[in-house]
């Protein structure tokens, strides 16, 4: 499994910006997959996006295109997700999720199954 540590969460105000970071360590095979997930208070776990290792491409959710922007730096073993226009209904924990896929070519789904999960992370989006 894929260790996961978030960080960069905070409060912001309407039509702010801000950058998580997800440090991920552990990776076997160059054959995985890094996503953010979120969850607001009374609400099932969303799925923003994702990117392969397979491909490099980043993929998102209707929600959020557009406005976040998911990329990494393989060097440090790091995604980012910047995070833009933010509004109150972006209030929530955010998670670093991975997986070590099975097989070559392995293509992420933003909605996926992940088995590795980070500790979360806090962002509030208020005035």
């Amino acid at each position: 499994q894929l260790h996961l540590v978030e960080s960069g969460g905070g409060s912001v105000q309407p039509g702010g910006s801000l950058r998580l970071s997800c440090a991920v360590s552990g990776i076997t095979r160059d054959n995985y997959a890094v996503g953010w997930f979120r969850q607001a208070p009374g609400k099932a776990r969303e799925g923003l996006s994702c990117v392969s290792s397979s491909d490099g491409v980043s993929r998102y959710t209707d929600s959020v295109k557009g406005r976040f922007i998911m990329s990494r730096d393989i060097d440090k073993n790091t995604v980012y997700l910047q995070m833009n226009s933010l509004n109150p209904e972006d209030t929530a924990v955010y998670y670093c999720v991975g997986i070590i896929a099975r097989r070559s070519g392995y293509v992420c789904r933003v909605n996926g199954v992940y088995d590795s999960w980070g500790q979360g992370t806090q962002v509030t989006v208020s005035s």
